[in-house]
Formats: structure tokens, C-alpha cells, sequence
């Protein structure tokens, strides 16, 4: 039992509910317009889950060998780190990992396209084997992209446009107009959610020549790239209940702007970066929330 506690620990569960609040944002708009397939939505759930936990697992294995994760880390252990999981373990879970993730994504692309949308489907191949190569790559290797500030980047394309947008073509076939502010908003958001925890860890990052975003910016510069993601996702979101209004249910979502307004004054006021840590499970949590509330209020 112990063992399985801590394979279970080195998913990060609590990464997982993140990961998927873009497919529920799409699917909601896609079954808006009528497009909602149940059978798509499982497969998108379970693929995007998938690609989450090798992207920690990669995580935990890539800083683990490099010895990024160390006694000045502020977060909690992982599983290398403290011993429980040698890399050879966390390499042979990667390598089963890659296989159960492209086997969902090939199967959730023939349940969506079949044979009649070729384009559509290599493009969604293209789309399924990048994910996989950019979740193992964000810390594993000699030019891991998470170690040269463009983690950031990559949050925001595949939780942010390939998630909500994508999603939404695997339902309809084709992009509405309506997903564009939705993607970029939940991206803004999770890109938020990636910089608290870079500024939290920017002590030992530098220690351990990790270059993310938050230590290329400096704490100070950092703080204001988190009120610009945080506060134009909160901005993009209005702009969308307002363009897209036809009923007060519409706006339920504004109530996921008052833990965002206190995520706001709280970074403006804190001093101490590694205080920070709290913050990172209230700014995901709210994104989910944000997320699920904007795609229920827009059928309503």
C-alpha cells in the first residue's frame, strides 16, 4: 500500500482537476451548439489525464537527475528526490506512460474523425505525439524547454488554445468564433498558475541553474507578469459573458473573480516569495472553477 501511495503522491493529483477544465469548457460550448459527444468527452477526459501525469512524471525524473529537486526546494518532496522512486523506476512508469497516453489520443482521434476528415486527423496525430514529446521534454535532456523560460509557453498553447480549442474541433469538426476568448482566458490562468510556482521555487531554481521565466524576470517583474495573466484573464472572460450574453446565468462565472481579486492583492502585498505556496492550489482551483462555471453559464 505504501507503494502504491507513493506512485499515486508522484502523479500529483491535485495537478489532474486543472489539466481537464479546458475539455469541460469545451465541451459545454460544443454541446451549446450541438455538437456534445459522450463518448468524445470520456476519451478527451481520460487523454488529457494521461498526458498530466506523464508530464509529472517527467517533471519529478527530469529535475530529480538534474538535482534540481533539493533541500532548498520550497514545495513538497517528489518522489526521486526523497528516495521512494529510483529514476530507473520513474523512467520505466514514463515509458509505459508515453504508450497508454498515444493509445488514447490515436483512439480518441478515429472516434472523432473516423476516415472521413483526413486532414483532421494527421493534424490531431501531429498534435497528440507533440504533447506527448513536450510533456517529457519540459525538464528531461540536455535542452529541456522548462529550463530555458518557455514552460510558460507551452502551459499556455496546450492548456490554454489546444485545449479548449482543439477540444471543441474534435466535437464540431470546426473552430467557432466562441472558443477563442474561453481558450485564452483558461490559458492565461494556468500560465499564472505555472509562474507562482517558479516564483515560489526562484531561490533554488537559480541555485540549481533552472532559468524559468520567473528567474530571467526577477521577483519583482515576476509579480507584475502574474497581475498581467491574472488580471487580462479576468478582463477576456468579462469581454466574453458580455459578447456572448443572452441571459443573467450567463455571468455565473464572476463569482470565481473574488478568490482572483484577493489572489491579486495578495501578491501585491506579499514580500516573501516563499509564501507563495498557498496560493498556487486557490489560483488552480479557482481556474477550474472559472473554467466549469463559464461553459454551464453559457447553456443556461
Amino acid at each position: 500500500m505504501k507503494n502504491i501511495s507513493v506512485w499515486i503522491s508522484a502523479m500529483r493529483l491535485r495537478t489532474l482537476p486543472l489539466s481537464i477544465s479546458g475539455i469541460i469548457l469545451a465541451s459545454c460550448l460544443a454541446a451549446y451548439n450541438g455538437y456534445f459527444n459522450g463518448l468524445i468527452f470520456t476519451l478527451a477526459i481520460l487523454t488529457t489525464l494521461s498526458f498530466q501525469i506523464l508530464s509529472n512524471l517527467a517533471n519529478d525524473y527530469g529535475d530529480g537527475v538534474k538535482g534540481t529537486d533539493n533541500l532548498d526546494r520550497v514545495g513538497p518532496d517528489r518522489a526521486i528526490q526523497s528516495g521512494e522512486i529510483s529514476p530507473e523506476q520513474m523512467f520505466n512508469a514514463i515509458k509505459l506512460n508515453v504508450l497508454i497516453s498515444i493509445g488514447l489520443a490515436f483512439f480518441l482521434i478515429f472516434v472523432s474523425f473516423g476516415v472521413n476528415h483526413f486532414l483532421l486527423t494527421l493534424l490531431f496525430f501531429v498534435l497528440g505525439i507533440s504533447s506527448v514529446i513536450a510533456a517529457i521534454k519540459y525538464t528531461v535532456g540536455n535542452n529541456a524547454y522548462g529550463y530555458k523560460g518557455l514552460g510558460d509557453v507551452y502551459v499556455f498553447i496546450f492548456f490554454g488554445l489546444i485545449s479548449v480549442i482543439g477540444c471543441y474541433v474534435l466535437y464540431a469538426k470546426t473552430i467557432d468564433h466562441v472558443v477563442f476568448l474561453p481558450a485564452i482566458t483558461v490559458g492565461m490562468l494556468s500560465a499564472a498558475v505555472l509562474n507562482l510556482n517558479n516564483m515560489r521555487d526562484i531561490e533554488s531554481d537559480v541555485k540549481s541553474n533552472k532559468i524559468t521565466l520567473a528567474v530571467k524576470l526577477g521577483i519583482a517583474n515576476a509579480k507584475k507578469y502574474q497581475l498581467f495573466l491574472v488580471g487580462g484573464a479576468i478582463v477576456l472572460s468579462a469581454l466574453f459573458g458580455i459578447l456572448y450574453y443572452t441571459s443573467i446565468f450567463n455571468l455565473i462565472f464572476f463569482v470565481a473573480y473574488i478568490p482572483l481579486f484577493l489572489h491579486i492583492k495578495t501578491i501585491v502585498t506579499n514580500k516573501d516569495s516563499k509564501l507563495l505556496d498557498p496560493e498556487l492550489k486557490k489560483v488552480a482551483l479557482t481556474t477550474v472553477l472559472l473554467a466549469v462555471l463559464m461553459g454551464i453559464g453559457h447553456l443556461l
